[in-house]
């Protein structure tokens, strides 16, 4: 055994000893709205990775961009240290002149919403173009379409929104909009990874419909680096120019720790420089570094083998809150998905029906008290903020179309809790009746879906039991699924056994078993 698999064998007894058993829950506790959730293979990655002491962009980075990449169907995926410098990087990738007349310039405009968090609009006024915000609906709380063409004027050059806790936004209106009038759609999807929209007679993940997506990778989201962010897109010159203003804004791609990948490094004239002047420090951007180290990224390619699960139980626990919320629905108004959607949720947001005889404030006050953390929606109205004080004052930098009333009721009335998956699945329906459970509907519009296959239609009513129920009897009748789409629907009901030992002809799947090779 060599010296690293004797540390990498610690490791893993280090985890055993410090974090394996799960802290069992008593009343009181703290219930967190979020936060990380990992194994020994994450521990195991950062000490291998902190091992080769390459303290850059290494070659974790360059596996994770490719696993990513691969995930999400995309082309291209550039790791950043964080997802406001994932939004950063996709809005300045906008502003590059080899996009020549669709290039973003001072003044021009990009449709937003107020209604979210700051970092996905500071890029458009520190670079000094126009944010135009737009209302959104409850209780989608998304961006309003219907206000799309009211928001449009000969200075649109983009429309750079986020989903909204998960919950995609109409991404076949937003995307025809943009189409129609030739602007660029930038999905921030930070806290919205694993969601899935329909479109194109397919179902693909939020983030790779618009021209860029971006993700965050911070402890509370769907996976995590600590730190970290990525931006993905199927352009190969957006991808270019995301990558020159991550890397200081030079002209030069090579890998970190490699040089003259082009083979004219010293044969070529830019600019005004003289000819043959070394590519490695010619700089087509004003650029910056944001790169991520390789220690984050061996992080993230262990989370990366988690997000399948981590999504699937982030719709369990949002649906059972859903279920046993709705009893209270005369005090919120509830979320609902998007249509034609599967949302990965980054949390269960409520919002006060008018004329409680409560607050919010007073609400969330009393809910914290009993060690529930809660979260408000970002900004609620990012306008009201100091960050816009001069801005407003002025009355100039930013367009507003309409009344943002359904914003200002989100700033003051609304609330959100976590469904992160360290709130385990068997502990939120520990002592639930299960054939109260069983009515909790996989997801709205959305085919029945195990890990990457699909494994067979449903209406919107189409619950987990029927859902499983039905595979079951389709085997008993014959019919024949992939290895993959076996093992998928196995190692569910393998984790949800007892919670299903009642339900039909699930020995069928739980007796199944590879082939042998």
């Amino acid at each position: 055994m060599t010296k690293r698999e004797e540390i990498l064998k610690l490791v893993k007894e280090y985890y055993a000893e410090t974090f394996a058993q799960p802290k069992e829950y008593k009343e009181g506790d703290r219930i967190g709205y979020g936060g990380r959730k990992f194994d020994e293979r994450e521990m195991e990655n950062l000490v291998d990775s902190a091992l080769d002491f390459w303290l850059t962009t290494g070659r974790y980075a360059e596996r994770f961009e490719e696993e990513f990449a691969r995930y999400m169907g995309v082309k291209y995926c550039l790791l950043t240290n964080s997802g406001s410098s994932a939004n950063l990087l996709a809005f300045m990738a906008l502003t590059s002149p080899l996009l020549k007349e669709r290039a973003i310039r001072r003044g021009d405009e990009v449709i937003t919403v107020a209604a979210g968090f700051p970092t996905t609009i500071s890029p458009m006024i520190q670079y000094g173009a126009v944010p135009v915000f737009v209302d959104v609906t409850i209780p989608q709380y998304n961006i309003n379409c219907d206000m799309l063409e009211q928001a449009l004027s000969p200075k649109t050059k983009a429309v750079m929104i986020a989903h909204t806790l998960g919950n995609p936004f109409d991404l076949q209106t937003i995307r025809d909009f943009c189409n129609k009038h030739n602007l660029w759609l930038v999905e921030d999807n930070c806290d919205a990874l694993g969601s899935e929209y329909f479109i194109d007679g397919q179902w693909k993940q939020t983030g790779t419909i618009g021209d860029i997506g971006t993700s965050s990778f911070y402890p509370p989201h769907h996976i995590t680096m600590g730190e970290g962010g990525a931006v993905y897109t199927n352009n190969p010159l957006l991808k270019r120019i995301v990558a020159s203003f991550r890397d200081w804004g030079r002209d030069c791609y090579c890998a970190s720790g490699k040089d003259d990948t082009c083979k004219h490094r010293f044969t070529m004239q830019f600019g005004e420089l003289p000819l043959g002047y070394d590519h490695k420090y010619v700089y087509s951007h004003f650029g910056y570094n944001l790169k991520v180290t390789d220690m984050q990224a061996a992080i993230g390619c262990a989370q990366l083998e988690k997000l399948p699960d981590f999504t699937r139980i982030r719709r369990e626990n949002w649906e059972y809150l859903k279920e046993e919320l709705t009893e209270l629905e005369e005090y919120f108004e509830l979320p609902e998905p998007m249509e034609n959607s599967c949302p990965s949720w980054f949390g269960f947001l409520l919002t006060l029906k008018p004329n409680m005889p409560f607050s919010r404030v007073d609400l969330v006050k009393y809910i914290e008290s009993k060690n529930i953390q809660t979260r408000l929606l970002f900004s609620g109205n990012i306008l009201k903020h100091p960050c816009f004080d001069e801005m407003r004052r002025l009355g100039e930098g930013y367009r507003v179309i309409g009344d943002l009333t359904n914003t200002d009721r989100i700033m003051n009335d609304s609330f959100w809790i976590g469904v992160y998956p360290g709130m385990t699945f068997s502990a939120l329906v520990k002592g639930i009746d299960v054939e109260k459970h069983h009515d909790i509907k996989l997801c709205a519009n959305v085919s029945v879906k195990l890990g990457d296959e699909t494994l067979t239609s449903t209406s919107t009513n189409c619950t987990m039991k029927q859902a499983i129920e039905a595979v079951a009897n389709a085997i008993n009748g014959g019919a024949t699924y992939t290895e993959a789409q076996m093992s998928a629907i196995r190692d569910l009901c393998c984790a949800y056994a007892e919670l299903m030992q009642n339900w039909s002809n699930i020995s069928s799947i739980l007796n199944w078993t590879p082939a042998a090779e």
